[in-house]
């Protein structure tokens, strides 16, 4: 975490204290070299993992997940719901500027494209089918996050 008080060099950071300053270039291209082939494909080429077999959809622990690539916090646990769909779920975001929404019109639909507000990696998509409090459904792909058990 940054401590926001002592920021002065122009870097942008999130209101819960996060440097959320782009990762680009040869930074991004070094992070990006421990990813597994299935990871770079959904995080660096927008791809989707197969349904009921990524790693983190059944996790139940107390945590925080995070950008692989990034380690930028996304969702915190208490938010994880079960969606039925395959895919990890989520209501809420651990802070909204910390996953960019981006209107997805391929496949021949129409979508909203979750990525991260750090390193601009392909998250997954959110839906307005979700539960309450906020009715969203952010449906991520397991081969995206890291888990931060507490």
């Amino acid at each position: 975490m940054i401590d926001t008080a002592a920021r002065t060099d122009g870097q942008h950071v999130s209101q819960s204290g996060y440097d959320l300053t782009p990762i680009r270039g040869e930074e991004r291209d070094r992070l990006a070299e421990k990813l597994t082939p299935e990871e770079r494909h959904i995080m660096l080429d927008h791809g989707t993992e197969t349904p009921f077999c990524g790693g983190l959809l059944t996790n139940k622990e107390d945590g925080v997940y995070t950008c692989r690539l990034c380690s930028l916090p996304l969702f915190r646990s208490v938010t994880k719901f079960e969606s039925g769909t395959g895919w990890p779920s989520f209501y809420e975001p651990f802070d909204p500027e910390h996953v960019r929404e981006i209107e997805d019109n391929s496949h021949g639909m129409r979508r909203i494209e979750t990525r991260c507000a750090r390193c601009d990696s392909h998250l997954g998509h959110v839906f307005p089918d979700g539960p309450r409090p906020t009715g969203l459904r952010y449906c991520m792909n397991s081969a995206a996050l890291e888990f931060d058990k507490e």
